[in-house]
């Protein structure tokens, strides 16, 4: 197994977790936890695939992520108090992941011949990086995260954009490597920092009625 390969575990274990956290605030009942997690982890790539053409996704050809997604789903249901405790190591493994899904989805778009695409390179990490964190929000019926403050889609896009610069410049695994560190680190920062977008708020005009 290698490295890559375990980062993308840790990834999709991350998400799922953050997936099940949110279905268990929402009292989902076990499927929905399940579903959720699985949206979460597994959501980025699946739109990514439809994007590029990729018939079927890549997920629906090795369940074994969809048990990776299940099992850390159903772990967190029990160990539930625990786990809450590991904030700072969920983090660091959601950044983790975050990078890794975002040089997945460079890269997928690269071995479609759309190096010449820019634009479309970056879309598609981007999507694969944050594309879950959307889906888990909008089941939730939530503003998804990434719309809020945080610095989460544009470390997406920092490291998309290092990976499309350095690809036909380094040996192409170590362009996979920069795009997972750039956007770790960028994540990070922002976080250990506080970081953050400004956050654009209008005042209801006085005496105005809260219903229509």
């Amino acid at each position: 197994m290698t490295l890559i390969t375990i980062f993308s575990f840790l990834g999709i274990i991350a998400a799922a977790v953050s997936g099940t956290l949110v279905g268990m605030k929402k009292q989902m009942d076990l499927f929905g936890l399940i579903f959720l997690a699985a949206a979460t982890s597994l959501g980025g790539g699946v739109i990514r695939d439809i994007m590029i053409g990729h018939f079927p996704p890549v997920v629906f050809i090795k369940p074994i992520y969809f048990l990776v997604s299940t099992l850390a789903a159903l772990v967190t249901c029990f160990f539930y108090e625990r786990i809450t405790k590991l904030q700072n190591t969920i983090m660091l493994s959601d950044a983790v992941g975050l990078g890794v899904f975002t040089a997945i989805g460079a890269n997928a778009a690269v071995s479609q011949d759309l190096l010449n695409a820019p634009f479309l390179v970056v879309s598609m990490g981007l999507l694969t990086g944050i594309g879950g964190g959307i889906l888990r929000d909008l089941f939730a019926k939530d503003i998804p995260y990434v719309f809020r403050k945080e610095i989460y889609a544009i470390a997406s896009i920092l490291g998309a954009l290092s990976f499309l610069f350095t690809y036909d410049k380094v040996p192409h695994v170590l362009s996979f490597y920069i795009c997972l560190l750039v956007t770790f680190v960028v994540r990070v920062v922002a976080v250990m920092y506080n970081v953050n977008f400004p956050v654009f708020r209008t005042e209801q005009p006085k005496g105005l009625s809260q219903k229509s």
